[in-house]
């Protein structure tokens, strides 16, 4: 009776260990998220700067 109890509870450890690490899966995923999406604004907010650097840089040259 020991051996099936025994497998039983290791068993249930074993979930708790995998449901411990799912979690932190998540919570990382959702980290990475967000640094995916702000690394994407920084992104878009340095195109755009150029995009306006590259129409002053050419008004400028039409202006010569």
């Amino acid at each position: 009776m020991f051996w099936p109890m025994f497998a039983v509870a290791v068993g249930f450890v074993g979930l708790a260990v995998l449901a411990v690490f799912a979690v932190r899966v998540f919570v990382e995923a959702q980290r990475l998220g967000r640094q995916v999406t702000d690394s994407a604004r920084r992104i878009n907010r340095a195109a755009e700067d150029l995009e306006r650097a590259a129409a002053s840089a050419a008004r400028a040259a039409d202006a010569l």
